[in-house]
């Protein structure tokens, strides 16, 4: 029986029928996912969906999806779908992560233009029947600085056309290295010096907890006397009260956004402020990206619902059938490895060297390294799959390097993993047991052996009598359990690790305390899926 896909938002025609060319039954009903109910009712049908922004893929809609094997996005934001529900019951989310690149950037520089010279004030002002010649004295961009907030995929465009507008480029993103910067022609600056540089400020970041109202009144307090600010990335980078605010006092000289802190915008405090310019999110809304990832998407869902292939997997590697079973506690033990290390990394990572012993050495090592470089940078950029991964860290220029080697040391297998940043170089390693559990078995040099849990303490320290009563009493006096507690050292008095699974978050007053601790040297909360 051919599979069964249920297409609920608008999409191209070329791509519903690249679904029924494929031999998979398609239903084209593009109305379907603004009714949550007709949705819930019929998705039990259907093996796949394909959707856009409008349908809301919920616990609920989930719960009643059967038969639902993937979920396939037609562009890069899914925050319309519940992923760890939809992991969980085995169902794989799909989107199109390079699609509307250069869409968005070209967005972004329109707007920037557009604000610069009050374009859409001027429009409605002389469509009304006026002639304000006066009233709207621009800005050139020629000879001036703009300021890029995150220089990935899109922000790497945007100084590309940037610089073709004849102007000066600064970037403020940790994982852009002096080597890759220099490639772009641009200069790599830390986010304050850029605040007090530049004269346009765009946003290109995901939103996370650390990207979350990144410019604040504090960030504005920063900026030069009429800078202009572009968010096109994600509603929730900018504090729109704050913008506001710095609009009406004229320290900000405008504004133009065209994503908002709750969508659709049908309210918001900037609407109507003079100088500011908004549109209904429209980064992505060119007929070539929406006819680009209308066809990417259907592709995927075809190779996976045919032949099992994945691609752009949000919530599980591409790997094969074939290779599943063997390789899957590894591509585990991979990415906890990189998510350890960029955890506890919080400079531009330069390179990063993975070292495979023994057996996992013969094994699908791109899958691997894969894994281990999206465990790395998730903590900073949260979308990263499998399949990014490595795109992601070659337009940082991020080095990778892989190394095979025979079976070294007490261990039949085990891999290395060393990031290398502009102040040091930091190595983990760890292996698979019998259980197919991934274990730690050794941090900067220090052996142990440790399980990774949800919650982890990670604590360097010297060796000193003492530590552990104390750590121990600080934890249970605040009702933090302790369940599992792994040390290791260089030597007898000299530098240690502690790295301990909590049933908890750690309350930031007693990390506080215990980082006060005289011959503690870091303690760091670490998260694992």
């Amino acid at each position: 029986m051919a599979p069964k896909v249920l297409i609920s938002d608008k999409l191209s025609p070329a791509a519903v029928q690249i679904f029924k060319d494929r031999g998979i039954d398609a239903d084209f009903l593009p109305d379907v996912g603004k009714n949550k109910e007709k949705l819930l009712e019929i998705i039990g049908q259907y093996d796949g969906l394909a959707i856009r922004s409008a349908t809301k893929v919920t616990e609920k809609i989930i719960a009643a999806a059967d038969n639902l094997k993937v979920i396939g996005r037609a562009g890069i934001g899914v925050d319309n779908v519940d992923i760890p529900k939809a992991t969980a019951r085995g169902i794989i989310v799909m989107n199109t992560p390079f699609g509307n690149a250069i869409t968005t950037a070209e967005h972004a520089i329109s707007m920037m233009m557009a604000v610069a010279r009050q374009i859409p004030a001027a429009d409605a002002s002389t469509q009304s029947g006026k002639w304000e010649k006066s009233r709207f004295m621009g800005r050139e961009i020629t000879d001036k600085t703009l300021g890029l907030v995150g220089c990935g995929n899109i922000g790497s465009i945007v100084a590309d056309r940037a610089i073709g507008l004849k102007m000066r480029v600064l970037a403020y993103d940790p994982f852009l290295t002096p080597e890759r910067a220099m490639s772009l022609g641009v200069e790599k600056v830390e986010l304050n010096e850029l605040l007090e540089r530049a004269d346009f400020i765009t946003l290109h970041t995901p939103l996370t907890d650390k990207t979350r109202n990144i410019i604040n009144a504090d960030a504005i307090a920063k900026m030069k006397k009429g800078a202009y600010l572009i968010n096109c990335a994600r509603g929730g980078l900018a504090d729109e009260k704050a913008v506001k605010a710095a609009l009406d006092e004229g320290k900000l000289g405008g504004a133009a956004f065209d994503v908002f802190v709750e969508e659709p915008a049908k309210e918001n405090i900037l609407f109507g402020t003079s100088n500011f310019v908004s549109t209904p999110h429209l980064g992505a809304s060119t007929s070539e990206a929406q006819e680009n990832v209308a066809l990417q998407v259907a592709e995927q869902m075809c190779d996976y619902l045919l032949h099992g292939a994945v691609r752009n997997a949000l919530n599980m590697p591409s790997i094969s059938a074939e290779e599943a079973p063997k390789l899957a506690p590894f591509v585990r033990l991979a990415e906890q490895l990189g998510s350890f290390a960029g955890q506890l990394t919080e400079t531009a990572i330069q390179g990063v060297k993975l070292e495979y012993a023994g057996a996992v050495s013969e094994m699908n090592v791109q899958a691997l390294t894969a894994a281990a470089i999206t465990g790395l940078l998730t903590p900073l950029l949260q979308t990263v799959n499998m399949v990014s991964a490595p795109i992601l860290a070659k337009e940082r220029g991020v080095k990778v390097e892989e190394i095979r080697r025979e079976k070294q040391g007490a261990y039949e297998t085990y891999i290395r993993l060393t990031v290398i940043t502009e102040r040091q170089e930091r190595s983990v390693a760890g292996t698979v047991f019998a259980d197919g559990k991934p274990r730690i078995i050794q941090v900067k040099g220090i052996n142990m052996e440790a399980e990774l849990g949800q919650h982890m303490l990670y604590i360097t320290n010297e060796d000193k009598p003492g530590f552990i009563g104390h750590l121990g009493m600080e934890l249970g006096n605040n009702g933090v359990n302790i369940a599992t507690f792994n040390l290791g050292r260089l030597a007898p008095g000299d530098d240690a690790i502690c790295l301990v699974e909590v049933d908890g978050r750690v309350p930031e007053d007693v990390m506080s305390r215990l980082e006060a601790v005289s011959h503690v040297k870091q303690v760091k909360a670490l998260e694992f899926q």
